[in-house]
């Protein structure tokens, strides 16, 4: 099944539980096909946890059509402790040996609920999983799901007996994403219905975990206009050198929304990349990995002049437009 199908089928399926965030899943599901990682921060209630469920209860794993991925659920409080996110070895006393008890990260889809309530070696512990999709537990190395995916979440009010995600932690997420409060009718409608218990309980598996991975493959033929590669790069050295910007984007972040471009041209039925994919991804792939001079900065803000200024360059030095553009593709 090609991306754009699939990832109809995903999109669909979660919009009937998630009312009114069309935009928001787009990109969510954008990073879930380009094997990212997602940080959802946002106020308790808006459905973070309904939306990582969700995902779940639409993806087939294993060679069973009928059975959705496997989920697992953290709810970081400060006393966790490294193997209950990794797993740890057990003595068997019958077989005088130790025995290996999976954690929560030998799942498919992982929800690290307030990833900043705990102690950052902890932390450390789950994102190193993120990095190198693996554990390392009593000199063995285990592999964990080819398409292991983390949706993270964090209030961004609470400040009290947390433990804020440094830099370097955060860069370990492709996205960074809120779904925010929704509209007038949108509530109505999870007034009237509770999508939660009415809807997601119904939810049946749309693609299969293979599907995920031919994904993977098919956004390596996407193609990207040379100018447009050129200015993915200002864009990125720019920021390192902005007057308000003390740490810039490294090239992880370059790499990451070229990646998520891809995957997000592929979702709107597209194997060529546009400026408007660009335009989208650029905040939730790069706010998070700004470090401003003043805390009263808006870092969207400054990716937004950045990024129109790389636009306005590219159009004046280049003849590429629009019409070019997709006749070259």
């Amino acid at each position: 099944m090609n991306t754009q199908i699939s990832s109809a089928k995903i999109i669909e399926g979660l919009s009937q539980v998630i009312q009114g965030k069309r935009d928001q899943i787009e990109l969510f599901t954008a990073a879930v096909f380009a094997g990212g990682h997602v940080l959802i921060e946002d106020y308790p209630g808006l459905g973070k946890t309904t939306l990582a469920r969700s995902l779940a209860a639409l993806v087939a794993s294993g060679t069973d059509n009928d059975r959705s991925a496997t989920f697992s659920r953290i709810q970081f409080t400060p006393d966790l402790l490294p193997y209950d996110i990794t797993g740890v070895d057990v003595f068997n006393s019958d077989t005088h040996s130790f025995d290996f008890i999976p954690g929560p990260v030998f799942s498919d889809i992982l929800l690290a609920d307030e990833i900043n309530r705990t102690t950052p070696k902890v932390q450390s512990a789950l994102l190193e999983v993120m990095a190198e999709r693996q554990v390392t537990q009593g000199g063995k190395t285990r592999k964990v799901s080819p398409v292991f995916f983390v949706v993270a979440t964090q209030n961004p009010v609470e400040t009290e007996g947390t433990y804020p995600l440094p830099a370097a932690q955060l860069d370990r997420f492709m996205m960074r994403l809120s779904l925010g409060y929704p509209d007038f009718e949108a509530e109505a409608i999870i007034l009237k219905q509770d999508p939660e218990k009415s809807i997601l309980p119904t939810l049946n598996p749309v693609l299969h975990t293979s599907d995920l991975l031919f994904s993977r493959e098919e956004q390596k033929t996407v193609w990207c206009h040379p100018a447009l590669e050129r200015m993915i790069l200002s864009f990125i050295r720019k920021t390192r050198t902005h007057k308000d910007i003390k740490l810039g984007a490294s090239p992880r972040g370059a790499l990451l929304l070229l990646h998520a471009a891809r995957a997000l041209a592929l979702i709107r039925g597209r194997n060529w990349i546009e400026d408007t994919d660009i335009f989208d991804l650029s905040g939730p792939i790069l706010a998070h990995r700004l470090v401003p001079k003043n805390s009263s900065s808006s870092v969207p803000l400054i990716i937004t002049d950045i990024l129109e200024s790389c636009f306005s360059e590219m159009n004046k030095n280049t003849d590429w437009t629009r019409e070019a553009y997709d006749s070259t593709s």
